[in-house]
C-alpha cells in the first residue's frame, strides 16, 4: 500500500496538497507509473522524457524524486529545469522528445503541488488525462504493481536556451512583424510567466513594467490565478497609473494569459481569440479555427467574416488539443485565457498571443479598448459558479424548460436560440456547476443570465 490519494488523480493532471495528498514517495511511485505507462504506448524501451518543474516550494524535491525514479527504470531524461508550461510543451514538440513531465500544480494555491505529462506523436502532443490513459497511471500507482529497475539506469543530459528558441518560434508564426515599443505592465504573481516575457522583452520592442517579477512559490502577493478578478486590481490600476497600452496576468505556470486594456478593463479572451484568428485568416486562408463552447459568438462571426471554418469543442486544455489535431485547425481560443496554436503541437503558446495583439497595435494604430470594441459582436456574462448537490436534477429542470431552444451535449449542456445562448456545465476540476451566459445585445445578455440564476438558486440543494 502507499499513501497517495486517489482524489489527486484529476481529467487533466495530477493535483493535490503536498504533503498531506502526496509526497516525494508518491512523486517516486507516480514517476514510475508513468514510465511504464510510456513504455506501453510506444512500444519501445528506450525513449527521452523531458523533465521540468515549476517555482513551488516543494517542486525541487518532487522533481528530484521523479528523476531518481525515471533514470532506475530506464529513462533518458532531458533535465530542463524550470519551465513555464507553454515553454515545456514547446521543447516536446520541436526538440522531438518522445514524452515529458512536469512537475506543476498550475494556478493552484502554494500548498498544492502536481504533474502534467505527455507524449509526442506525429499530429501532435497527446496530453495524458481521463480520455487519454490517466486511468491507467493511476491504476498502476495505487495498485500493488512492482516496478522493476532496469538492468543499465538512463542518462541524464541537460537542456538550456530552450526559451530563446520559443521566442523566434513565435516570431516566426507572424512572419517577424515590425512592431512599435509599447507600454506593457506585466503581473505573473511571482510565478512561471516571469520566464516568458523576461526572454519576450529581449527581442519584441516594449515596455515592461515588472510587477511581482521575482520567482516565489509562497506567491507573497496574491495567488497566480487571473480568472479571480481581485487578483487582477492592482493591475489594473498600475495600468492606469502609468497609462500604459496594456496589461498582462499570466497564471501559475504560464499557460493561461489575461490582458488588461488601456482603460484598465480585462479584456474578453473571446475577443483576444478573434484578434489571433482574424490575422492568422489573414496569412493563411480558410483555415480551421477551434473555440470552446462557452463564449463563442464573436470568435465565430469574426472566423466567418474572415474566410476561415469555425470549429467548437468542449471546455478543457486536452479536449482542445485533441480537437485541433482531429481537425487540423491552425488555432484555438479557451474562454479561460488558454491559446492554442497548431505549431506548437496543439498546445498552449502565450508569447504568439501577445505578438500578435501587438501587430494588430502596431498595423492598425489603434488602442487596444478600440480594437476590442470593433471586433465584439456579442456580450458575456462571466461565469457563475454554484456548488450543488442535486446536480443531475438541476441540469434535467433547465433542459426541459428550455427545450424549444437547439440543444447540444458537447459539454453537459448547451442550449442556442437565434439571438442568444448558455451553457450550464459541471466542472472538471470542482465540485461546481458552471452557467455562461452570451447574447447578440447586452440587455438581453443580462436578462436570460438573471433568469437562469434565479432558476438554479430555487433548484440548488447544498
Amino acid at each position: 500500500m502507499n499513501d497517495i490519494d486517489p482524489q489527486i488523480f484529476k481529467a487533466y493532471d495530477i493535483r493535490g496538497i503536498y504533503p498531506s495528498q502526496v509526497d516525494e514517495h508518491g512523486a517516486d511511485r507516480i514517476a514510475r507509473a508513468i514510465y511504464t505507462f510510456f513504455k506501453q504506448k510506444l512500444g519501445k524501451d528506450s525513449f527521452t522524457i523531458l523533465l521540468a518543474k515549476d517555482m513551488r516550494i516543494s517542486s525541487p524535491v518532487m522533481f528530484e524524486a521523479a528523476k531518481k525514479a525515471l533514470i532506475e527504470m530506464g529513462a533518458n531524461v532531458v533535465d530542463a529545469g524550470l519551465l513555464s508550461t507553454p515553454t515545456f510543451y514547446f521543447a516536446v514538440y520541436h526538440y522531438k522528445y518522445d514524452t515529458g513531465i512536469q512537475i506543476t500544480a498550475s494556478h493552484n494555491p502554494k500548498e498544492y503541488t502536481g504533474m502534467k505529462f505527455v507524449i509526442n506523436s506525429p499530429k501532435g502532443i497527446i496530453k495524458i488525462g481521463k480520455s487519454t490513459g490517466m486511468d491507467d497511471v493511476k491504476e498502476m500507482a495505487l495498485g500493488e504493481m512492482i516496478f522493476t529497475p532496469a538492468q543499465t539506469p538512463g542518462i541524464v543530459t541537460q537542456l538550456s536556451d530552450v526559451g530563446v528558441q520559443e521566442i523566434e518560434n513565435a516570431l516566426k508564426i507572424f512572419k517577424n512583424p515590425t512592431i512599435d515599443t509599447f507600454k506593457i505592465v506585466a503581473d505573473p504573481a511571482n510565478a512561471m510567466g516571469i520566464t516568458y516575457l523576461s526572454e519576450a522583452e529581449k527581442k519584441i520592442p516594449m515596455n515592461l513594467i515588472k510587477m511581482n517579477f521575482t520567482l516565489d512559490g509562497t506567491f507573497p502577493v496574491h495567488q497566480p490565478d487571473p480568472l479571480q478578478l481581485e487578483n487582477l486590481v492592482d493591475l489594473q490600476k498600475r495600468v492606469l497609473e502609468e497609462k500604459a497600452n496594456l496589461g498582462l496576468a499570466p497564471d501559475g505556470d504560464g499557460d493561461r494569459l489575461m490582458f488588461i486594456d488601456e482603460k484598465g478593463e480585462l479584456v474578453p479572451p473571446s475577443i483576444i481569440s478573434a484578434i489571433v484568428a482574424r490575422e492568422l485568416l489573414r496569412e493563411y486562408p480558410g483555415e480551421k479555427i477551434v473555440i470552446d463552447i462557452r463564449y463563442l459568438l464573436t470568435p465565430k462571426k469574426i472566423i466567418e467574416e474572415s474566410g476561415g471554418k469555425f470549429v467548437d469543442v468542449r471546455v478543457g486544455h486536452a479536449f482542445i488539443t485533441q480537437k485541433m489535431q482531429e481537425t487540423g485547425a491552425i488555432f484555438g481560443g479557451e474562454s479561460s485565457g488558454h491559446y492554442y496554436f497548431r505549431d506548437n503541437g496543439g498546445t498552449e503558446s502565450q508569447v504568439p498571443v501577445l505578438l500578435c495583439v501587438l501587430k494588430v497595435m502596431t498595423d492598425e494604430k489603434k488602442k487596444l479598448s478600440e480594437i476590442t470594441e470593433e471586433l465584439r459582436r456579442s456580450y458575456e456574462s462571466g461565469e457563475f459558479n454554484f456548488r450543488v448537490s442535486n446536480t443531475q436534477e438541476i441540469m434535467n429542470s433547465v433542459k426541459e424548460k428550455y427545450k424549444d431552444g437547439t440543444i447540444t451535449s458537447i459539454d453537459c449542456i448547451e442550449i442556442a436560440y437565434p439571438s442568444w445562448r448558455f451553457s450550464v456545465r459541471t466542472s472538471n476540476t470542482e465540485p461546481l456547476l458552471r452557467l455562461n451566459v452570451e447574447s447578440f445585445t447586452k440587455e438581453e445578455m443580462e436578462t436570460k443570465r438573471d433568469e437562469l440564476m434565479a432558476i438554479i438558486k430555487n433548484l440548488a440543494k447544498k
